[in-house]
């Protein structure tokens, strides 16, 4: 029953990152659910979400989303700062990221709803590729490394906003990117014997079917597909860290104490019901414009 709630948390975990990112949203806290150490839970998987990512990127390379001539550059960085960020990871605090990324999330999921059209069509780029990738390559890499949580967000704002990429381009560049970083951390985690294969390989199967739907999905959907479950994905990242950063202060604990979780689920309404008013302001007003 365990492998087959694997497999399938696998497959829908698959299925969301190969088109939006943050599967390991989904599968990790049910790898942790069910009694996996916090390392081990962390090394399983990176190993399943390395074989959906392959999985992913190779659908996305065959239907000719990836040139490897233009990422050469961002993969041969993206592994030195995959590989520093590792290294990092285990001597530095992560602390100050946890804080300071849901505020850089949460400006990308600001500008993202206040820009509609960002991503439904390749335009003009507001960075050459070669500083592009030369940059952002080792820069994101070395936060995957380090941190992790919200890097294909990063990935894919980065792509449509500075390169001017279409959302399935992007999600797809994305997924390049992201395999180059996951398998350096899946050998680091298998050198350290922090993997329990049987579960993985549960995970894996449901992740190959998943990462490759994903892909064929997002491929034929397009913008319409990917943006909503990206900017939903975001959301979740925020509500994740934001919680893992402040649920121990001395606020958090003193309204729990006295009113429950009331204080937090009002917060969270409030700011859901806040994102779609301007979604749908910005929205009704690009329609306006177009039929104009």
């Amino acid at each position: 029953m365990i492998l087959l709630i694997l497999f399938l948390t696998g497959l829908f975990a698959g299925t969301v990152d190969a088109i939006a990112g943050g599967g390991g949203l989904i599968s990790l806290p049910v790898l942790l659910s069910i009694g996996v150490p916090p390392h081990i839970a962390f090394g399983t998987n990176k190993l399943q979400g390395t074989i959906g990512t392959f999985v992913a990127t190779l659908k996305y390379y065959r239907h000719g989303y990836i040139a490897m001539n233009k990422i050469y550059l961002g993969v041969i960085f993206g592994l030195i700062g995959g590989t520093l960020g590792s290294i990092s990871a285990q001597v530095l605090s992560s602390e100050i990221l946890r804080k300071i990324i849901p505020i850089l999330l949460f400006i990308i999921l600001i500008y993202t709803i206040s820009s509609p059209r960002l991503g439904h069509q390749d335009e003009k780029p507001r960075m050459k590729e070669f500083w592009f990738y030369l940059s952002f390559g080792f820069v994101l890499a070395f936060y995957d490394g380090f941190f992790g949580p919200g890097t294909g967000s990063f990935w894919v704002f980065a792509l449509t906003f500075l390169l001017g990429y279409n959302l399935i381009k992007a999600t797809a560049y994305t997924k390049a990117f992201n395999l180059n970083s996951s398998f350096i951390a899946t050998i680091c985690f298998a050198i350290g014997g922090n993997i329990d294969y049987r579960f993985a390989l549960a995970m894996a199967s449901g992740s190959l079917i998943g990462g490759r739907l994903g892909a064929h999905l997002a491929i034929t959907k397009g913008a319409r597909l990917i943006r909503p479950l990206f900017l939903c994905m975001v959301t979740v990242t925020i509500a994740t860290l934001v919680y893992k950063s402040y649920s121990s202060s001395d606020l958090f604990v003193y309204l729990t104490d006295q009113f429950g979780l009331v204080p937090q689920i009002l917060a969270a309404m409030t700011v859901l019901i806040s994102l779609l008013f301007i979604y749908l302001r910005v929205a009704r007003r690009q329609k306006s414009g177009v039929s104009n």
